[in-house]
Parts: C-alpha cells; sequence; structure tokens
C-alpha cells in the first residue's frame, strides 16, 4: 500500500508517518511539505531527520497549492490512499496573513481533491472544530450545523463542502476528521502548552485571556493517531460518501487549570492576563462516540500523564523551538 501524506514535517503529519513506519512494514509514505517559515523550521527539518531514516518514507519538499509541481510529483507514483494534513493554521495569524490560508487551505486542497478525483483515490482530510463556532449545547456532534468566527475556520469549513460535492458528483471515497486541540511530543510551538513552556524557559511576557475562564478538549497526540488509524487501514471503499468524524477526548478541561498544572511543572515569572478575546470560543467540546465505534475498548491517555510527557520531551528539545 502506497500512501500520500502531505504536512509530513507538520506535527499530525510526522507523528502520523512514524508511527505507520514503526508498525507496518508493508506501506510506503509519500511524504510532502513546503516547510514554511510559519514556526521553527529546526522543529520540522528535525521531525523529516527522523522521517527519513526509514527505508519506507520518501519526501518532497512542495507546495501542494502549485498544482502543475504536484502533478508532476504524483504522477510518478502510485498512490493508494491520500491523508491530507497539510494547512496553514493558527487563529491570530489568519487576520493579519489571509491570502496565505486561502492558497494553501482551499487552493491546495482543491488540488487534492482534483488529483483524487482523476485517479479514483480515496482521500481522509484534516479539518477543525473551529468550525462549530460558538456553542452553547454540548458536546457537539457531527450533524450539527458549523458557524465558523475567523478566516482559518472558514477556510476548513471550505474544504468539507468541497469534499461533500466532490463525493457526491464524482463518487469519491471522503473522510474529514475535526481535531480538537491536539497537544503532546513533537506538538507545535503555537500551540498553548509548548508556547506557555517555551516562553517561561525564554523568561519571555506570556499573554492568558479572560483569566483562564474557557475550556478546551484537549486531544493527546498519541490517542489521535490510534483514534483515526482504523480509518486509514479500512478496506471498505464506499463511493459516493462523504463521513465527518471527531477526533477528540471528549473532556474538556478549563484553561485555569491547565495553567496551574504547567505552573507546577515550569513555573513563569511574566504571565499577563488579558481580556477575553473575541477570536476565542468559550469551550471546545466534541462527541467521540462516532469515531470510538471504530475502536475496541479504545483507553485514552489521562491528561497529567500526557502533560509530563510533553514537558519531559520539551526538556530534552527546547532548543528546537
Amino acid at each position: 500500500m502506497k500512501i500520500l501524506i502531505t504536512g509530513a514535517a507538520g506535527f499530525i503529519g510526522f507523528s502520523l508517518s512514524k508511527r505507520i513506519l514503526d508498525h507496518k512494514s508493508n506501506i510506503r509514505i509519500y511524504g510532502i511539505d513546503s516547510l514554511n517559515s510559519y514556526y521553527s523550521s529546526k522543529l520540522k527539518k528535525k521531525r523529516l531527520e527522523i522521517l527519513k531514516k526509514y527505508k519506507n518514507f520518501k519526501f518532497q519538499k512542495l507546495d501542494f497549492s502549485n498544482k502543475k509541481k504536484l502533478d508532476k510529483f504524483l504522477n510518478k507514483t502510485n498512490i493508494d490512499l491520500v491523508v491530507n494534513l497539510a494547512a496553514q493554521a493558527g487563529v491570530r495569524y489568519s487576520l493579519s496573513n489571509p491570502e496565505e490560508y486561502v492558497y494553501s487551505n482551499q487552493l491546495g486542497f482543491f488540488n487534492i481533491l482534483e488529483f483524487c478525483r482523476k485517479k479514483k483515490i480515496r482521500l481522509i482530510y484534516a479539518s477543525s472544530s473551529s468550525v462549530y463556532g460558538e456553542y452553547k449545547k454540548f458536546p457537539t456532534k457531527e450533524w450539527q450545523s458549523l458557524n465558523p468566527k475567523n478566516i482559518y475556520s472558514a477556510t476548513k469549513l471550505g474544504n468539507e463542502i468541497f469534499a461533500e460535492i466532490y463525493s457526491k458528483f464524482y463518487g469519491l471515497n471522503i473522510t474529514g476528521l475535526r481535531f480538537f486541540t491536539v497537544y503532546g511530543e513533537w506538538g507545535r510551538p503555537d500551540m498553548f502548552i509548548l508556547k506557555y513552556l517555551d516562553s517561561a524557559n525564554k523568561n519571555n511576557k506570556f499573554f492568558y485571556y479572560n483569566k483562564g475562564n474557557y475550556f478546551r478538549d484537549f486531544t493527546y497526540i498519541e490517542d489521535a493517531i490510534k483514534l483515526i488509524e482504523p480509518l486509514i487501514y479500512s478496506k471498505k471503499n464506499n463511493l459516493n460518501k462523504h463521513e465527518i468524524f471527531n477526533v477528540c477526548s471528549n473532556k474538556p478541561i478549563k484553561m485555569s487549570s491547565v495553567y496551574k498544572k504547567l505552573s507546577k511543572l515550569y513555573f513563569h515569572k511574566k504571565l499577563i492576563n488579558k481580556e477575553k478575546n473575541n477570536l476565542d470560543v468559550y469551550k471546545t467540546h466534541g462527541s467521540n462516540l462516532k469515531i470510538l465505534k471504530k475502536s475496541k475498548n479504545f483507553k485514552f491517555t489521562r491528561f497529567d500523564n500526557a502533560l509530563i510527557k510533553t514537558f519531559d520531551w520539551f526538556k530534552n528539545h527546547k532548543d528546537l523551538l
């Protein structure tokens, strides 16, 4: 089996690639990534350095919004499955750099859809919990109406709409994954936990909002990867079907509690509270009942244990952030 993983140098793309390479010797992975400068290039290069040690991994530096170069690379391979994890991430960054989100999250995704359409290849792609927007009834379920609040989440909703249309009219088997606040080893330094630790280590100011009075459905990276594995290895190829799954723990944690836990691991001297940011929703809390039906007796990692693992990784790799 040959799998194309876009965003292979990214957090989830790297973690998924490594797990497959560690456990499936009969699978060959073709990874692509633009290696943009949104966050530490040292971290991305280190992830790739690890993946390139596997004989079943091949990497190509490539911006998938460039259709000509993408097609040239892909036409040389016989891909069986595409897992699209490439995207321009970051809610606040989307306000100052909206064009990058259009090129990467929409044009790039369209190019992937077109490739899958022409080759009749199954597609799994990353969406985001941010498509739900502000809700007051929880947990949010996959069938609920969506109300994105920012440019980033709007592009993710656009992906879901395009995927639905391509599945319906071109007979493609497409699966969407709404990830909820994924964290852990090799994570993104722009996301809360590693951002806090990096800031504390460098003794920089760290802004937190609304005194931590909001909730996030944190999902440990190992759990997220294990949850989506059955979808990747599924041999069912239901044509004309687009299905979406929440990838979440179903256990939201109040951010003020996370601050306290982090402070015990690494005390921060320069925490500065700011008023609630209108870009942030008060709470994310997804139902994972649908995706758990694909796994047997799934056990989630306790948040405290995963946080310690993340901190231990940070202590040994803080120079990469």
